[in-house]
């Protein structure tokens, strides 16, 4: 999951071990229905900083919810306000995402350097998503390998 760290970093995420956060704002059908019919409760989250100096992997996250109606698109104040969005027939859904830790940064650089990634949506050339999914033995490679932490690799 991507978010840009102005608006949510993992650092911000971490200040609030006990909370969990919104994943808000996420106008792509394909996202919104990775969320919806992928996405469950516990599922581990690869916390992405996008759109910043230094982007990469930058922490790990869970699923905290199941998907629900993101109220900012019945806000008119909200950038992410859809006019034909109605809370008797949501268009956008989001899921509540928790703190698990915060890792090294891993970058894009150091991610497309390893054959066990290539399939990754991630790094498939001109992938803007900001929700994409990650394969158990991606899962594996990325939180037991590059981020050293074996007693994630389940989750």
């Amino acid at each position: 999951m991507k978010s840009e760290p102005d608006d949510c970093s993992i650092q911000d995420l971490a200040r609030r071990p006990a909370q969990t956060v919104p994943w808000y704002g996420v106008r792509n059908y394909q996202a919104r229905n990775f969320m919806r019919d992928a996405m469950r409760v516990g599922d581990g989250v690869l916390f992405y900083h996008s759109s910043c100096a230094q982007p990469g992997i930058a922490g790990i996250a869970r699923v905290a919810s199941r998907a629900y109606p993101d109220a900012s698109q019945f806000d008119p104040a909200s950038p992410y306000f859809d006019p034909k969005a109605r809370p008797e027939a949501p268009r956008w859904l989001h899921v509540d995402v928790q703190w698990v830790r915060t890792t090294r940064l891993v970058g894009l650089p150091e991610l497309r350097g390893y054959p066990e990634l290539a399939s990754m949506p991630l790094l498939a050339k001109g992938n803007r998503l900001s929700i994409a999914p990650v394969t158990p033995e991606e899962w594996t490679f990325i939180v037991g390998q590059l981020l050293a932490a074996p007693d994630l690799v389940g989750m």
